[in-house]
């Protein structure tokens, strides 16, 4: 089953090279604040470029890394649903 249209999925689910706009982050208030610091806000363009953990994202011609972690949720519209 594909995802549906506006579905929010996690963020480690997108594909290498696929774009999706950051839809939703929830989690512990300091994890979720230094992500909004470094610029990941609802409806904000990323792009996986490598999936995993660490993955690393392309957002604002900036590659970031990141490990995935169970206190912090990012939900992303994959490029498809948009």
């Amino acid at each position: 089953m594909g995802i549906g249209v506006g579905e929010l999925v996690p963020l480690r689910n997108l594909a290498p090279g696929q774009k999706a706009k950051v839809g939703k982050i929830t989690g512990d208030p300091h994890h979720v604040h230094r992500l909004h610091e470094l610029g990941f806000h609802c409806g904000t363009t990323i792009e996986m470029v490598r999936p995993g953990s660490p993955c690393i994202i392309r957002m604002a011609g900036h590659k970031l890394c990141f490990r995935h972690n169970d206190a912090l949720n990012v939900l992303v519209r994959p490029a498809g649903a948009l």
